[in-house]
């Protein structure tokens, strides 16, 4: 029961993030505009000609601008604006450190994910509600004959845009060089939020050589961005055995750069174990397709 409850927990600070930290929006149209020489200002156009543009901006007020000066000009999403700050979309929205939520990736967008240097997936949206991974631990590289591999078809329903969704799919493995059928996991999740902080509550039921487990593994996770490039992760799972309940908590960190981010923290098994055991987990995620 000491699992259950800390799952319990989890979760309700998951919503508490999610509520604390809602955005109002403005009716403002903000431009970004980035010159030759890669200064950047964020403002409102006041007017624009063929020579020259007056953008107004909350630190050095009105500024003239020549039209030819100007590299990149785009418009701002309200809900990218935090501060003074713009915020970018988050690049990992539809997954936690390993297990994926109601967010689905967007057509032709994807990423590669390389945890511990031996377990590598990449994942795509075939189209935006629908995406594939495929994953693998090469051990053939290192003269195994036996290779472990895995596909992941899952889907997306976005029942409130930005705020509430479903998804749903199959993990199925198997290791290539045995006589050994697939075994995995069918899934669905809810996941309640914003791309940026949101709570994920996932079921799901195990199977092995056509036989299906008869109680579910219980997945709580929660996401929350604290600054433009910081995230706090937390990923849980529930699983029971009978009369036997155990469990696993985390806690990790998620730091984004242009075209890489690196997910880093611990997971601690909950249970009979007899001792406080930390599994450290790092993760290299290098992301693709996205405009």
């Amino acid at each position: 029961m000491k699992a259950l409850h800390l799952l319990i927990l989890s979760a309700f600070c998951c919503l508490l993030w999610t509520q604390t930290h809602a955005q109002t929006a403005d009716s403002t149209i903000l431009w970004r505009i980035v010159t030759t020489d890669d200064n950047e200002y964020i403002g409102e156009v006041l007017s624009r000609d063929s020579e020259t543009l007056q953008l107004q901006t909350d630190r050095l007020g009105v500024l003239t601008i020549r039209v030819r000066d100007i590299r990149v000009m785009e418009q701002v999403n309200q809900q990218q604006m935090v501060g003074e700050e713009i915020w970018l979309e988050n690049p990992q929205a539809t997954r936690y450190l390993w297990n994926t939520n109601g967010y689905g990736i967007r057509q032709g967008e994807g990423y590669y994910q390389n945890i511990w240097v031996l377990f590598n997936q990449v994942s795509i949206g075939v189209v935006d509600h629908f995406s594939v991974s495929l994953g693998t631990v090469p051990l053939f590289l290192f003269g195994g004959l036996e290779t472990p591999v895995w596909v992941i078809p899952k889907f997306s329903i976005p029942v409130v845009k930005d705020k509430f969704n479903l998804g749903g799919g199959i993990l199925a493995a198997t290791v290539v060089g045995l006589q050994e059928g697939w075994a995995g996991v069918a899934f669905g999740s809810a996941t309640y939020g914003s791309r940026d902080r949101n709570v994920n509550f996932g079921l799901g039921y195990g199977f092995a050589d056509g036989n299906w487990s008869n109680t579910p593994v219980i997945t709580i996770s929660g996401m929350h961005r604290y600054s433009r490039r910081g995230y706090i992760l937390t990923e849980n799972y529930l699983f029971g055995f009978g009369d036997f309940t155990a469990g696993i908590i985390s806690v990790a960190g998620r730091t984004v750069w242009d075209g890489i981010s690196l997910d880093y923290g611990g997971f601690v098994p909950l249970g009979d174990v007899g001792t406080v055991i930390v599994l450290p987990w790092l993760s290299l995620i290098i992301p693709f397709g996205q405009k």
